[in-house]
């Protein structure tokens, strides 16, 4: 991939979007106006968007919507003046395709390997990895002749998202048939375009992520500031990557990703309890939550009332989970920790590399403008077992950092 350079950390493109094409096909269903958020996504991302659209299409959205999202000229006609080579050049520029919606009426179509307009005649001539993102009423969605069609183009090679629960057009149910969200959709075309050739593809990846949170009462307990950004991040890129993700999470301020596997938990005991239960199965652990490392001793089982006296509240340590992995890591697992310091941060990051036995640790300064908790942004330093000199990354994203951090994870992996 092609770094770009920017002197903004705010929206760079995203990985793996920078400089890829992307040709998105919109058949004619009132979801195509989704579509339209959908191709403006794709383009802020970096990608560059060649849009083909049905006739029918046209009926429900402007061609000119999608040229303004886009920048780029639309597509619609096969026997257009001038465009008769259209669908070849356009299915060899692509370096991915993606059909949404993609109707019953299209999906027939394409299942039938017909080229009867510009759109499935790109799909006959790509060689591209294809995406169709099935929309329609819930009826139609589960007839037997739309699920037989599902099933002989995933057969021929075609990705296909299951149809979103919701509310479809004209007031009608709630059934499976609604057309999934431009960001889950974004994820999938992310997945679609990241190098197969990545060392996590397949593996499964064990993450955790966010604050813990240690009982006083039944209304009051302690916990600290973290977020789950980057737990968060990391799990997004380790399946992008076509890594099986399991996430660990406390309380967190942002959403589950696409495709992660969640296990929410509560307190720094039940984090320990779900690692020992997946660590096993696990490829990786990067463990990017921030448990808590102090418990009370005991915990009221009435709200604590005020007295307008003092009050101490004893505290015990909680267990180390990291090192208490120790003896439970798959052979040939790689392990990722993350140290946030105040003081001393190097000699403090090199200890806990060996005395956790980690392959990485992540070193965020407490310090440091733009990093740590509750920000979009982080300035780390990684330090990798058997090597001297740690790598000073400068501030970025925190899904930037993530793809910094499995970067070194699959030469880890690689190299065992």
């Amino acid at each position: 991939m092609r770094l770009v350079a920017s002197t903004r950390v705010t929206e760079p493109p995203l990985r793996p979007f920078a400089t890829r094409r992307v040709l998105l096909g919109v058949a004619g269903g009132i979801a195509s106006y989704k579509t339209a958020w959908l191709a403006r996504l794709l383009s802020k991302a970096g990608a560059e968007v060649d849009v083909v659209m049905t006739r029918a299409a046209t009926e429900f959205v402007g061609a000119v919507t999608f040229e303004a999202l886009t920048g780029r000229p639309v597509h619609t006609g096969l026997f257009d003046p001038g465009r008769a080579l259209d669908h070849i050049q356009l299915a060899r520029a692509a370096h991915a395709v993606v059909v949404a919606p993609a109707t019953a009426d299209f999906m027939a179509r394409a299942a039938a390997g017909q080229a009867d307009d510009l759109l499935t005649a790109c799909l006959l001539a790509t060689q591209a990895p294809v995406l169709l993102v099935p929309a329609m009423n819930d009826r139609m969605w589960a007839h037997k002749q739309t699920q037989a069609n599902a099933v002989h183009l995933r057969q021929l090679g075609y990705r296909l998202l299951d149809p979103d629960e919701g509310m479809l057009a004209a007031g009608e149910g709630s059934g499976p048939g609604r057309m999934p969200e431009p960001e889950t959709i974004l994820a999938h075309v992310g997945r679609l375009l990241e190098d197969r050739g990545s060392a996590l593809a397949g593996r499964h990846v064990l993450v955790t992520a966010g604050p813990t949170r240690e009982a006083i009462d039944p209304v009051r307990f302690l916990s600290n500031h973290s977020s789950g950004r980057m737990g968060t991040a990391i799990a997004a890129a380790a399946w992008r990557r076509g890594a099986e993700v399991t996430l660990v999470a406390g309380p967190l301020a942002v959403a589950i990703p696409v495709g992660v596997r969640h296990l929410p938990v509560e307190s720094t005991s039940e984090m320990q309890a779900a690692i020992e239960r997946e660590l096993p199965a696990s490829d990786a652990l990067v463990m990017a939550a921030a448990p808590a490392d102090y418990r009370p001793a005991d915990v009221s089982a009435s709200k604590l009332k005020k007295t307008g006296a003092a009050r101490s509240i004893a505290l015990t340590e909680n267990p180390d989970i990291l090192a208490s992995t120790r003896s439970a890591r798959r052979n040939g697992a790689v392990v990722v920790g993350f140290a946030l310091e105040t003081d001393d941060v190097v000699a403090n990051a090199r200890r806990k590399l060996d005395a956790k036995a980690l392959d990485l640790i992540v070193l965020n300064d407490a310090n440091e403008a733009g990093a740590g908790f509750a920000v979009d942004t982080n300035r780390v330093t990684i330090f990798t077992r058997g090597t001297d000199e740690p790598e000073r990354l400068p501030l970025l994203t925190k899904h930037e950092v993530a793809d910094a951090i499995l970067d070194r994870v699959e030469a880890v992996l690689r190299g065992r």
